[in-house]
């Protein structure tokens, strides 16, 4: 009773000030409008090219690119839609970028768990190694790639992309897990192999757990850069039943009987299938980013 009685009383108004959320000072509103300059001119193509997208090209033509069309206007994606297949390099897109994903992920944690919880001999030199083949040009392995494909029989298989991209892919992967699983506590593998795991329960019921968030992260990284890749699908993949959205877009673009607005309809259908797996798995990135700093 003592110290309820001598302890200060809070008046109303000072409780309301502590409510208050602190005040920005100038540095954080210039960099909070910085920010919001910057969201605007990463934005401002991705709605021209849906304005465009949504037009006639009669409409394009009389009002220029900037004018915001009259009403939506759904033929140029029909148009490109049934021009290229959408539907088949839809597939082939999410197949091969969803089985690179998978397996590059699963290349890198055996790698790494290898390299940074196992401690094999050189260990140095094969990290240097893998940080090398992340710097290589794609141009420099097009001809090799190319010439072992055929003769292995894969030339112009979807297998061969895979094969090639997982392995491009958990090279990074590899990298990066290997210095992650480096600093992994010493105590907690100890005291799992006092318990009597072995090396693939200490890898699956362990190292796997703790490292959930970096894999979900690799994993999502993974998936959009094979999603975006042109270049060695354009030489490994010449049928057009096994081609891939971005590799369909760019022979498109060749083509001079594509009016404006069906090039913005494929541009814009090659672009949202990456924006919406990212808006799934924004969750999953933010997690994997704040479990990195927690540690």
């Amino acid at each position: 009773m003592t110290a309820l009685a001598t302890r200060p009383a809070t008046s109303p108004r000072a409780r309301q000030e502590q409510r208050r959320p602190p005040r920005r000072g100038p540095g954080a509103r210039l960099l909070l409008g910085g920010l919001l300059l910057a969201l605007l001119a990463v934005l401002l193509p991705f709605v021209i090219v849906t304005m465009n997208a949504l037009k006639t090209p009669a409409e394009y033509a009389g009002a220029g690119p900037l004018a915001l069309p009259h009403g939506v206007h759904l033929q140029g994606i029909v148009d490109f839609w049934k021009r290229v297949d959408y539907t088949q390099k839809l597939w082939n897109s999410l197949l091969i970028s969803g089985s690179v994903a998978v397996a590059a992920v699963v290349l890198s944690l055996l790698n790494a768990y290898a390299l940074g919880i196992g401690r094999v001999r050189g260990r140095l030199w094969l990290l240097v190694l893998f940080m090398v083949a992340n710097t290589l040009p794609q141009e420099a392995l097009a001809y090799p790639l190319y010439y072992f494909s055929k003769q292995l029989g894969l030339y112009d298989s979807r297998i061969s992309v895979i094969i090639v991209f997982s392995v491009i892919q958990s090279a990074f992967g590899t990298y990066l897990l290997s210095s992650v699983f480096s600093q992994f506590p010493r105590e907690i593998l100890e005291a799992a192999r006092i318990d009597g795991a072995g090396t693939f329960r200490l890898l699956w019921n362990v190292v796997v757990p703790v490292s959930r968030p970096t894999l979900a992260v690799l994993f999502t990284f993974f998936f959009i850069w094979t999603w975006n890749e042109f270049f060695l699908p354009l030489v490994l993949l010449i049928s057009n039943d096994k081609q891939t959205v971005p590799v369909a877009l760019g022979v498109l673009q060749g083509d001079r009987m594509m009016d404006a607005t069906t090039s913005s309809a494929s541009a814009l259908l090659g672009i949202i299938p990456a924006i919406l797996f990212f808006l799934l798995f924004q969750r999953t990135l933010a997690r994997g980013v704040t479990a990195g700093a927690v540690k």
